[in-house]
């Protein structure tokens, strides 16, 4: 009586303790938000206030029912035939949009004007770049405008600040041409000067030998017979003078003296002051020309080459007088465009500040209105043009709030009618939404950027919190470096809210977004390396002395013969004795191997258990009989006793071989084990899990599919239709099974599909398992170099008694730790700890063929939207 009382007890017990766990609230990140499928029926008066409101609240995604197909065929064979009559007649009144291109939607025309708006702003915003001026960051007091309005008070400005620039143009390039002429006449006047006086001296000459000879004048170049004075009025000597870029220089030269046959003298001289550009506004070094010559023909050459390559060509007196009376006119005329530039410039930058005390509120009210016009482009109009019909999904926990936004718009818009707002049956999969914070988020955006969790299924988000960067850690331990990590995390979060208002580069956007990833992952290296006592590879006596000493006082022996235990070990992490003894490489080897499996294990059976509760949460207890029993049975009868092992190992000092238990497992499980047995009963244990390892292959591969046929078969022969709404074999409730609805079962390929799987889970547990030993080489690989560095470098020029030798020897070793440790390292870890959680570790369990829940929201809404 005493038993059955206290089994009773024990019974209620749990009981009790099941009914506690399940009145549990659920975690948010753990599953998905609930959504529910919703219909909206807006009158046309209210439509544009309920849009703008539902898009500050931000918790509905619409749907495209323009893109619908007919809804009759959707509910066609589910519903009773009233409610499929009112579907119907319902459908018959909607004015579907399928074949509409966007530029035939309703609101197209406001769509067209917003963008117009838009570009205006984006021209207004360019301009005042340009300007050198800065947008206000409190935007000016202004009473509400509405659209009409701001859209006349920016064709207004648009319009005047249009007029403006024509205006700054003309006159700046009449300004440039008037410096060009100055510039020219002040550097033409020398040429002219001093070959007018070369031409006095060899007409002299000519006169004295040359002119005297008949047949030397039939045969004279161009240039001395246009320097004869007898022919000076019809055929003298000629000059074009001008200025172009200094870039251009050399291949105009070129090309004058081609098309001239060498007829030409080009003197040039750069321009004393730089010249803008009024099209790109630099400023841009030219050279004055004077170029010599003779003939019409070789006039017009020279002036099609000069217009070629775009150089300016001013006329240049021949007489000082009129060459000074011009440059003093220039001058003064210089000195009002200047003026006047001026003037017109402060003009513009006032009317630009203007603008520019508006420009975000006003690009924020455009970039709104314009996102609300392309919602409404997605909502239907019935017959009577007077309401507009949506779809969308929302989540559940957000109905109320959507419902009091809808009463608020109707109640604002005076409508007459109220917003009809109810839930709907959808067959397509929902949205997926996880609600997140500034600490979460970078973790699920990690996931995320496998594959979006199907809806509701297990979110690895929530481990990956932990479990992300403690595996990080492990590969790069090492307390001194996580301290460099540390502070750089500190530095970004304590910048947050500067750094959260600026455009950043994307090096610099992705480390600040992850700088919470970036936090826990220096704690837990700081961590590991006290464990690993790593601080820059040198060990520290931290948590007490070393439990070795050395054989006598000299120590000569430490490092061949080795030390001796005289005391407990060391209380915490690995004995810095370790530290260059002779057996330190192969001691850190087998632990971290070791420590490698262990984790690696305890992680994949993490999986496993996410995906029992998975199959526990959809009701679809095929997966939990089929899959995660085998599944359980498989990797723990092999790895998990490997990791059986290895602990008893650790526990007993043992010197057994596990290679050679483990390959002999499979190929004389009857043998005796000899030295390498390390309890009692292991060699009947060994053949009982071989055993129950190779029951569990089939286990997987056989049961699932042919009962997913039976159920199939009794389904459409009418002998179970009671039961296909319970979780024990609702097959559209399973994720795993294959979703028949009113299609042909294909037996072959269910078959085919779980025999991959069950192929893919066996071959996968040996080959997950030896992919966690990348924790081991990579912590391995980190530790090594760090030693070289700190040895072969640090040490190295520490020897020597040269303050400059170690200051390049402290400079080698910063940069060393700070580019190679610090940066390669940390992503070499960082991209093998995201390989373990998406393959290793998610394919166990999570499906990723979701896709996120866009809602239409304001706040999402960035200046690429414009």
């Amino acid at each position: 009586m005493t038993g059955l009382r206290s089994r009773g007890r024990s019974i209620f017990s749990i009981e009790k303790m099941e009914q506690f766990v399940e009145n549990l609230p659920p975690m948010d990140l753990m599953r998905s938000e609930k959504m529910t499928f919703v219909q909206l029926i807006i009158p046309a008066e209210s439509a544009h206030r309920a849009i703008s409101y539902l898009g500050e609240l931000g918790l509905l995604q619409f749907r495209d029912v323009s893109s619908l197909p007919d809804p009759t065929k959707l509910f066609r064979d589910s519903l009773p035939f009233p409610l499929f009559f009112a579907l119907f007649f319902f459908a018959l009144l909607l004015e579907l949009n399928a074949d509409k291109s966007p530029f035939q939607r309703t609101f197209v025309n406001q769509v067209k004007r917003c963008a117009e708006m838009s570009r205006k702003l984006r021209f207004f915003k360019d301009q005042i770049s340009k300007a050198g001026l800065l947008s206000s960051s409190r935007t000016a007091l202004q009473p509400d405008i509405d659209l009409e309005d701001l859209e006349m008070q920016l064709a207004e400005h648009e319009h005047e600040l249009i007029e403006m620039n024509s205006n700054s143009d003309k006159l700046r390039q009449s300004y440039n041409e008037l410096l060009e002429f100055k510039i020219v006449l002040q550097k033409a006047c020398g040429f002219l000067v001093s070959s007018h006086n070369l031409a006095l001296s060899d007409e002299r000459e000519l006169q004295e030998n040359v002119f005297s000879n008949d047949a030397y004048v039939e045969t004279a170049s161009l240039l001395e017979q246009e320097m004869r004075p007898q022919s000076s009025n019809s055929s003298g000597l000629r000059f074009i003078s001008g200025i172009i870029c200094k870039s251009k220089v050399l291949r105009f030269e070129r090309m004058l003296f081609r098309a001239t046959r060498g007829n030409m003298l080009f003197n040039q001289e750069p321009a004393d002051e730089q010249i803008m550009d009024p099209v790109s506004t630099e400023m841009i070094e030219k050279t004055v020309f004077v170029v010599f010559f003779s003939g019409e023909q070789a006039r017009t050459k020279i002036l099609k080459i000069c217009e070629a390559f775009g150089a300016n060509c001013y006329p240049v007196p021949e007489d000082i007088s009129k060459q000074r009376q011009i440059t003093r006119e220039v001058s003064s005329r210089l000195t009002d465009l200047e003026a006047t530039l001026e003037a017109g410039i402060r003009h513009r930058n006032k009317a630009l500040a203007s603008v520019a005390d508006h420009l975000g509120k006003w690009m924020n009210m455009v970039r709104r209105e314009k996102a609300v016009y392309d919602t409404l482009n997605m909502l239907n109009f019935d017959v009577t043009k007077k309401c507009l019909v949506g779809e969308g999904w929302c989540p559940l926990l957000a109905k109320t709030q959507m419902q009091e936004a809808l009463q608020r718009a109707t109640f604002d818009s005076n409508s007459q009618v109220g917003i009809i707002f109810h839930p709907l049956e959808a067959v397509e999969s929902p949205p997926t939404y996880f609600r997140t914070n500034t600490f979460t988020n970078p973790y699920q955006e990690i996931v995320d950027a496998y594959g979006v969790a199907r809806y509701q299924e297990a979110n690895p988000a929530v481990y990956t919190t932990i479990i992300f960067p403690f595996l990080f850690a492990l590969m790069f331990g090492d307390w001194g470096h996580g301290i460099c990590l540390l502070l750089g995390a500190l530095v970004l979060i304590a910048r947050e809210n500067k750094l959260s208002t600026q455009k950043l580069g994307s090096f610099m956007e992705m480390l600040f977004g992850g700088r919470y990833v970036l936090l826990l992952m220096a704690l837990f290296s700081i961590y590991c390396g006290l464990i690993y006592n790593e601080f820059f590879s040198v060990p520290f006596h931290i948590f007490g002395a070393s439990a070795y000493k050395c054989r006598d006082s000299s120590c000569r022996d430490a490092h061949t013969i080795g030390l001796v235990k005289y005391q407990d070990p060391y209380p915490f992490g690995v004995d810095p004795s370790w530290r260059g003894s002779r057996s330190e490489l192969p001691f850190l080897n087998s632990l971290k191997m070791k420590m490698s499996i262990l984790f690696g294990v305890a992680h994949m059976n993490l999986g496993i258990i996410l995906s029992y509760f998975n199959a526990r949460f959809f009701g679809s207890s095929l997966d939990i009989r089929y899959q995660f029993v085998p599944q359980m049975i498989f990797l723990n009868c092999l790895f998990g006793y490997l990791s059986l092992l290895i602990v008893v190992k650790w526990c007993t000092g043992s010197q057994a071989d596990l290679y050679h238990v483990m390959i002999y497992m499979f190929l004389s499980p009857t043998d005796n084990l000899g030295e390498n047995q390390l309890f009692w009963g292991q060699r009947p244990l060994q053949i009982v899990l071989l055993l129950l390892a190779v029951i569990a292959v089939p286990w997987m591969l056989f049961p699932k599919p042919f009962i997913l046929k039976k159920l199939h078969t009794e389904r459409f022969q009418g002998r179970s239709y009671g039961l296909l709404n319970t979780s024990e074999v609702d097959l559209e409730a399973e994720p795993d099974s294959a979703r028949q609805h009113h299609e042909e079962f294909n037996f072959s390929e269910v078959f085919v599909h779980q025999m991959i799987h069950a192929i893919e889970f066996v071959l996968g547990s040996v080959s997950n398992t030896a992919s966690y030993l990348r924790l081991w080489a990579l912590s391995l690989a980190h530790s090594e170099l760090s030693t070289v560095f700190y040895e072969k470098v640090l040490l190295l020029a520490w020897g020597y008694d040269n303050l400059i030798i170690r200051l390049v020897g402290l400079t080698v070793f910063s940069f060393a730790t700070a580019f190679i440790l610090l940066m390669m390292e940390s992503l070499s870890a960082f991209l093998h700890a995201l390989r373990l959680h998406w393959v290793e570790f998610q394919n166990k369990f999570y499906h990723g063929d979701g896709y996120k829940f866009r809602p239409f929201s304001f706040a999402s809404l960035t200046e690429e939207d414009d």
